[in-house]
């Protein structure tokens, strides 16, 4: 669906993309993560063929992506992270003019309007302005607006932003939908909860670069946390501390206001050699929790930074 080959964006000084090679398969819903600067926006704007490039190749629907590839970018939906729809227009008239840059037939523009009202729950609210809509009735218009006329690839760039968890849940099942409906789908986020939800397959890039790629499963087995585990309420001392960090397969211990936190490499019984260790020691303890890897800690351990920084 998407091959990049070695792609080349320079804004003066600034390398933003260093020959940058990723590659998106049909039907997939794809997560593309990097922390603020890594890329991501350029990718997709180069992608979309809105920003020329000094080097590499692009092709989409295995053909070159160009700036009057036309045909290409019918088949193509986009939904930013910048709401754009018109505040003159209500919320049927908004998403007939977007459906209409790809359909000119009236009959089926109505229809494909229609649907999508009826897809992102917008039926009770056609006739609002888009002023007259909460934070995720908006977000869910400029979904409708970038989808309505059934685009098999779509771009969505953290849709779900400053939006309520009722509102989030929504779009995101209407992007699952969309995907068993046949579309595939490019999606950024700064939620790591929702790329791991709903993508097959994950890009994560920095300085320019895609450093890691594959399954949210492939991901958490390039590092070498395997578990983390964290205990409330407990009172240890500085040589305490320093023993836990002494025992096997424990490679970082952080202990404040009375919670330790251990990650441990993989292995099957880590929580176990802990807890007994303070038993040992006859140490009290509050509440205890055990984690595999998450998404987080891949990128986080990758990357050397919160996705939010």
């Amino acid at each position: 669906m998407i091959e990049i080959s070695n792609l080349v964006k320079r804004y003066g000084e600034t390398l933003a993309l260093d020959h940058l090679n990723l590659s998106v398969q049909p039907g997939e819903v794809f997560g593309l993560l990097g922390p603020n600067g890594s890329g991501k926006t350029t990718a997709i704007n180069c992608m979309l063929a809105l920003l020329k490039y000094d080097k590499g190749e692009i092709r989409i629907f295995g053909e070159e992506m160009q700036p009057d590839s036309y045909e290409s970018k019918r088949k193509i939906g986009v939904v930013m992270q910048e709401v754009a729809v018109f505040d003159q227009m209500n919320v049927r008239e908004n998403i007939d003019f977007f459906c209409g840059l790809y359909e000119k037939n009236k009959t089926v523009r109505k229809k494909l309007v229609e649907e999508a009202i009826q897809f992102t729950g917008l039926e009770e609210h056609v006739k609002k302005k888009p002023k007259q809509l909460s934070g995720g009735l908006l977000r869910r218009l400029n979904i409708a607006c970038g989808i309505a006329h059934k685009p098999e690839l779509i771009f969505m760039d953290e849709p779900t932003v400053a939006v309520d968890p009722q509102s989030r849940n929504k779009i995101l099942e209407g992007i699952l939908e969309l995907n068993r409906q046949g579309s595939t789908i490019v999606y950024t986020s700064h939620y790591m909860e929702e790329v791991e939800q709903i993508c097959s397959r994950i890009a994560i890039m920095d300085h320019g670069r895609c450093i890691a790629s594959g399954t949210k499963e492939e991901l958490k087995n390039m590092i070498k946390t395997g578990e983390t585990i964290t205990i409330e309420a407990v009172v240890l001392s500085e040589e305490q501390v320093k023993h836990i960090r002494s025992m096997e397969n424990v490679y970082e211990v952080h202990y404040s206001d009375e919670t330790l936190v251990i990650r441990c490499g993989k292995g099957r019984h880590n929580l176990i050699h802990v807890l007994h260790d303070l038993q040992e020691q006859k140490t009290t303890f509050g509440r205890v929790f055990s984690e595999l890897p998450t998404l987080n800690d891949v990128f986080l351990e990758i990357t050397g930074k919160q996705l939010r920084d």
